[in-house]
């Protein structure tokens, strides 16, 4: 028989297992660090369409990120869809410390902010709302401009990289 957990037994690492098989796309949030005038950049996996009209994205950061301070500090910022195949560029774009971009090929975009080349599209933003989501912020940053090429998404699912390969009809 299954057991269920209730709101006050739920266990974090139980938490994160359910939610583990739900796959996420992984995109790198990238800036240019007005004060160093380098790139700087991030990895999420929560990064989502908000609204079409105005047109809006939405992502979640953790409240500890040493990195998302330095990218908010730019106010524009880039999100790179990673390709499969990407895993490289996830890892380097993971790290907590040393130079994230050392072994990242990219070009700038009309704002400076960082486009991973071979990603499989990228999303010029501006950051507008930051909004409280308990250990995490919920940012809302409206799109300024974008455009998608050819290719597969990077997926992460179930703690793992891989690549998203469309179903073929029966």
């Amino acid at each position: 028989m299954t057991t269920y957990a209730t709101e006050q037994q739920l266990d974090q690492m139980d938490f994160r297992h359910v939610m583990s098989h739900l796959p996420t796309g992984v995109v790198a949030v990238t800036g240019i660090e007005p004060s160093t005038a380098q790139p700087v950049g991030m990895i999420v996996g929560t990064f989502a369409s908000l609204s079409l009209d105005p047109p809006l994205v939405a992502f979640s950061v953790a409240r500890t990120s040493s990195s998302w301070p330095k990218v908010r500090g730019g106010v524009r910022f880039s999100a790179s869809i990673l390709a499969g195949g990407q895993d490289a560029v996830c890892r380097s774009l993971s790290r907590k410390s040393g130079d994230k971009f050392a072994d990242v090929e990219w070009h700038p975009s009309p704002d400076g902010a960082p486009h991973i080349s071979g990603a499989v599209a990228w999303i010029d933003c501006e950051v507008t709302q930051e909004l409280d989501g308990g250990d995490h912020l919920i940012v809302v940053a409206r799109v300024l401009r974008m455009a998608a090429g050819p290719g597969q998404p990077l997926v992460f699912h179930k703690g793992k990289l891989g690549s998203y390969s469309e179903a073929v009809a029966a």
